[in-house]
C-alpha cells in the first residue's frame, strides 16, 4: 500500500450508500456538553462514554489505507461511546463549502500534508490544535505537526537501484544524478500538476546543498541539475506506473513512494532502497473549522496518535506510524521500508510543507514548464 494507491482509489473507494448515510447523519449532529475529564491528555486515551450521543464523520481517501485508519479507531468508538461514521474521498473543495457556509459535516479530515499547511492560520480552514486536548509528546518527528494538524501516518521518498545491474550500491542523490559511474535510465514523476517535496530536493542535494540548508528551494538550479540527466530520464505520472517501471526492469534507478518500492521488491523485483537522503512523507489530519463539537473532533485526535491505534493503522496499511513507541508486527520485508525505525529515520530529511504550500503555484508553474521543454 502506498499513497499514489490511495490517490487513485478516491473516486471507487467508499462503499456504496455510506456517503449518503455519513452526511444525512452529520447533518443532524447537534453540539453536546462535553466532559472529557481532568488532567493533561494522553494520546490514545479518552474518559470512558465522554461522547456519548456524538457522532462524528472522519473524512479520507478510501481504499485500504481508510480501512485501516478506520480499524485503528474502533476501540475509540466503544471507550467514548461516539458513534463514527466513514465518508469520502477527501474533497478540499467540500471542506471549503461546508466551512464558508457555515454547515459542517465533515470533523475531522485526513489531507495531503502541503494543502493541510495552507489551512492553519485566521484564514484557513482548519483549527488550530487544542493542545489541552491533544497530546502530540510521543510523535516521533515533531517537524510533521503543524498549528492546525498531526500526522496520519509517514513513509518515504526515495530511489531504489537495480541490484542486477550495479556492483557498487549507490550511497544518495549525488550517484544518482552520476550517469557515468551508474549508466541507466532514471525515472522520475513526470505529472505536471504533481510538484511538491521530492525530486527538487534531491537535484539540490545532489548539487552540493545541504540539507538544513535547502529552503528556500532554488528551484531554477534544481532544474538545471536536472538538465544534467535529461536524456537519461524517462518518466511516470501515477504510482502504480513507478512500481511497473521496478517490476519490469524498464529504469535502473526509480524515485519512488516507499509503499510502491515495497511493493515492487515483495513481487520479486530484485531492487533495493536507498535511505541516505530520502524524504519524510506525511499526511494530516485535521478539523475544520466550525464543526458541532469541536472538543470531540479533537479527542479523536488525540486517540488517533496512540500506540495501539497507530499500530493497527500501520499493520492494516503498511505505512509507518508517528508514535514513538509504536512497534507494529511487520514482515521482514516491510521492516526495510518502515521510516519509523531508527537506523531509517536518521538518514532521512525533513522537507517543509509550509514554504511549499507559500509557494506551490510559482512551482507547478516552473515544473509543468520544464518537463514541456523536453
Amino acid at each position: 500500500m502506498n499513497k499514489n494507491t490511495v490517490r487513485g482509489l478516491k473516486a471507487t473507494a467508499i462503499i456504496a450508500g455510506i456517503g449518503l448515510l455519513a452526511g444525512c447523519s452529520a447533518s443532524g449532529n447537534q453540539a453536546v456538553d462535553i466532559d472529557l475529564g481532568s488532567g493533561p491528555a494522553v494520546a490514545g486515551e479518552v474518559k470512558q462514554d465522554a461522547l456519548d450521543g456524538v457522532t462524528l464523520t472522519f473524512v479520507s481517501w478510501g481504499g485500504v489505507f481508510q480501512d485501516a485508519q478506520n480499524a485503528a479507531m474502533e476501540s475509540f468508538e466503544a471507550d467514548s461511546g461516539v458513534r463514527l461514521l466513514s465518508d469520502g474521498p477527501t474533497e478540499y473543495s467540500k471542506v471549503k463549502a461546508q466551512v464558508d457556509s457555515a454547515n459542517v459535516n465533515w470533523d475531522v479530515v485526513d489531507a495531503d500534508i502541503v494543502w493541510a499547511a495552507a489551512q492553519c492560520g485566521e484564514d484557513g480552514l482548519f483549527m488550530d490544535l487544542d493542545l489541552s486536548i491533544v497530546d502530540i509528546s510521543n510523535i516521533q518527528n515533531q517537524e510533521l505537526v503543524g498549528d492546525c494538524f498531526v500526522p496520519a501516518m509517514q513513509y518515504g521518498s526515495l530511489f531504489v537501484y537495480n541490484t542486477d545491474k550495479y556492483d557498487d550500491e549507490p550511497q544518495g542523490w549525488q550517484d544518482f544524478f552520476d550517469v557515468e559511474k551508474y549508466p541507466g535510465k532514471r525515472a522520475i514523476n513526470g505529472e505536471p500538476g504533481d510538484v511538491g517535496p521530492g525530486i527538487i530536493e534531491a537535484a539540490l542535494l545532489a548539487d552540493g546543498v545541504k540539507p538544513e540548508d535547502l529552503y528556500p528551494l532554488d528551484a531554477e538550479r534544481a532544474l538545471a541539475k536536472l538538465d544534467t540527466i535529461r536524456d537519461h530520464l524517462i518518466f511516470w505520472t501515477t504510482g502504480a506506473e513507478s512500481q511497473q517501471m521496478v517490476e519490469s526492469g524498464e529504469a535502473d534507478m526509480v524515485h519512488i513512494w516507499s509503499g510502491r518500492a515495497y511493493g515492487a521488491i515483495e513481487n520479486g523485483a530484485p531492487y533495493a532502497p536507498v535511505w541516505n537522503q530520502a524524504f519524510v512523507v506525511n499526511d494530516a489530519i485535521g478539523v475544520p473549522k466550525g464543526v458541532k463539537n469541536p472538543k470531540a473532533s479533537m479527542a479523536w485526535l488525540n486517540y488517533y496518535l496512540g500506540a495501539k491505534a497507530q499500530e493497527i493503522m500501520a499493520e492494516e496499511s503498511s505505512y509507518s506510524p508517528i508514535h514513538a513507541d509504536a512497534k507494529p508486527n511487520f514482515s521482514e520485508n516491510a521492516k526495510k521500508f518502515d521510516v519509523a525505525r531508527p537506523e531509517i529515520a536518521e538518514q532521512m530529511v525533513t522537507t517543509d510543507p509550509q514554504w511549499w504550500a507559500d509557494n506551490f503555484d510559482e512551482q507547478a508553474e516552473l515544473w509543468a514548464n520544464w518537463l514541456q521543454q523536453g
